[in-house]
């Protein structure tokens, strides 16, 4: 039987967690925000990130993306200092 569009890109999410999917998101956001040769909105871009893996600890995966989210808290403000646009 013929499944409708949304129940098979159901199926297919079912197999990855809401870490897997904020680390593709921001991978892509990253690469968008490296064609604006702005280090400032990459730091801005790069903490709300981190604050998404940070209060989210309840990701239903492993722990270690909540590291990830401080990781990215500590290097947002040294990118943004560092930024000259």
């Amino acid at each position: 039987m013929f499944t409708p569009p949304l129940q098979a890109l159901d199926n297919f999410l079912l197999q990855y967690n809401l870490g897997q999917l904020l680390v593709f998101v921001f991978a892509i956001a990253f690469l968008v925000g490296l064609t604006q040769r702005s280090g400032k909105l990459l730091a801005i871009q790069t903490v709300t990130f981190g604050l998404l893996f940070a209060l989210v600890p309840s990701i239903d995966g492993p722990g270690y993306f909540l590291y990830i989210g401080l990781g990215l808290l500590v290097v947002a403000p040294v990118m943004f200092a560092l930024a000259k646009r």
